[in-house]
Order: C-alpha cells, then sequence, then structure tokens
C-alpha cells in the first residue's frame, strides 16, 4: 500500500517539503506531490452544525452541543492529521495534511460565522459530492426532517465516498424527563407548544424519536455509512474511539478487496 501511483497535485500551504517531488517538480513553475493510491484514500471531510438547535444546553450536559460537535471535529482533525491523513471541511476548506489544521479550521469557521452566517448555520451539509476515496464525518443533531438528511447523505456519497453520521444529542431530548405545565419553544422559528401535563407527551415522543434515529440509520446504510449517537453528558473520547475504530475498519476492508 502507498506505492500505486494515484495522482500529481501542487503541494498545499503549510504540508512538508518532504512530500515534494522534486523531480517532477522541475519541469513545472510549482512544488508537486506525488499522491498515492493510499493517501488519496485517506482524505476525511469534517462537517459539523452550527445551527441554532445545536445551541442548546440542559443542567444534565456537560457542554452545549454545538460545542461538543466542534471539539469533536477539531480534534478528530489533529488526530487525523498526525496519523498521516489529509482533513478538510466540507464547503469550507480543502483537504490539507498540515499539522496546525485544527488552527486552520478555527479560523476558517470564524470568518465563515462574520461573512456568511447563512452557511455557517445550514442545519445539513452542502450538497456537494466528495472525491470517491474521500471519508466524510458529519456531527449534527439530526433533526432536519429525513428527506433533507436522505438528499444530504445521497449528495455526498454519489461518487463513491465513504461516510459517518455521528448525532450528537444532549442528555433531556433523549429522556424527555419534563412534567407538569411546560411551554416548548422552537428556537429556528416563533413556533411555540403548550403543554399542561408534558408528562402525557412522554411515550409519543420517545416513540417518534426512535422513529427518526431509524430512518437515519437507515439511510446510512443504504450508502454503507456508519451511524452512531452521542450523549453531550458522555466523554468526548468515547465518540473518538469509536470514529477511529471505525475508519480502521473502513481502511482493512479497502486494503482487503
Amino acid at each position: 500500500m502507498g506505492e500505486n501511483f494515484w495522482q500529481f497535485r501542487p503541494l498545499g500551504q503549510g504540508e512538508s517539503r518532504q512530500r515534494i517531488d522534486w523531480r517532477r517538480s522541475a519541469r513545472d513553475d510549482r512544488l508537486t506531490v506525488r499522491e498515492r493510491e493510499w493517501e488519496s484514500a485517506h482524505t476525511v471531510m469534517l462537517w459539523a452544525d452550527r445551527s441554532p438547535s445545536m445551541a442548546y444546553r440542559s443542567s444534565l450536559a456537560q457542554e452545549a452541543k454545538i460545542d461538543r460537535a466542534l471539539t469533536l471535529a477539531l480534534a478528530a482533525a489533529d488526530l487525523l492529521v498526525r496519523g498521516g491523513e489529509r482533513v478538510g471541511f466540507c464547503g469550507l476548506a480543502r483537504a490539507v495534511a498540515a499539522r496546525d489544521v485544527a488552527d486552520r479550521l478555527t479560523q476558517a469557521l470564524m470568518m465563515q460565522e462574520r461573512t456568511a452566517p447563512a452557511f455557517a448555520h445550514a442545519e445539513t451539509p452542502p450538497l456537494e459530492p466528495l472525491a470517491p476515496r474521500a471519508q466524510a464525518m458529519i456531527f449534527s443533531d439530526g433533526l432536519r426532517p429525513l428527506p433533507e438528511w436522505s438528499l444530504a447523505v445521497e449528495t455526498l456519497a454519489a461518487r463513491g465516498a465513504g461516510g459517518h453520521l455521528v448525532v450528537i444529542a444532549d442528555p433531556v431530548e433523549e429522556t424527555f424527563p419534563f412534567a407538569g405545565h411546560v411551554e416548548f419553544l422552537d428556537v429556528d422559528s416563533d413556533w411555540r407548544l403548550r403543554a399542561g401535563e408534558a408528562a402525557a407527551l412522554r411515550e409519543t415522543y420517545l416513540q417518534r424519536l426512535a422513529a427518526h434515529r431509524d430512518g437515519l440509520s437507515d439511510i446510512c446504510r443504504r450508502h454503507g455509512w456508519s451511524f452512531a449517537t452521542h450523549r453531550t453528558d458522555a466523554a468526548p473520547a468515547t465518540a473518538l474511539l469509536a470514529l477511529r475504530a471505525r475508519l480502521e475498519a473502513d481502511a482493512f476492508r479497502e486494503t482487503h478487496r
């Protein structure tokens, strides 16, 4: 693995000069990298949901959903690059193998927040197909309707890219511990629901939540993606370890085809 030629490409900013193919670079006016097939198979594109619903945090959670999603995405970026892989952010930053990738992505996310808030607060990933040998890591609460998620995953995977969808959930969203008179507010609109006895809604809510999660899992399974749920009252490392195991499993299957 790694000895089969894949393609030439320009050296990215911040990449090690050890990756330069000097013979090919001498023929052009730019520094060029000879990319191997194995390297191309380990390009990972991240995306973290930063929509208003992600700001929710109950008293049972360690942090808000958006903070956990960004923590996981940036930590994954750092670990992946340290492992020799290239990492980018869907619709925002191309994949690079720079050691300061977490800092680069943080700056890009902050800039997008200031200059393009509509894109920064999108609730599903950009509808752009990924490269055939790429992997996607999507961190979101997954609350948009299933047809929207079906379109997003289908588009990202259209050229054969693999992927992993991690649903970030607050423990209160998982258990619905409400009782008595409760008013529920929709952070994305002016919609609100007043419940005289919230506990009476618990069973219906949990059934619909389970059905929605099953739908997300089915969408991922149809495209060969993995699906997992991560609660914000759990340690972030649990999600990172699970993702690492799935990436290693994907790499093993790729090498034994």
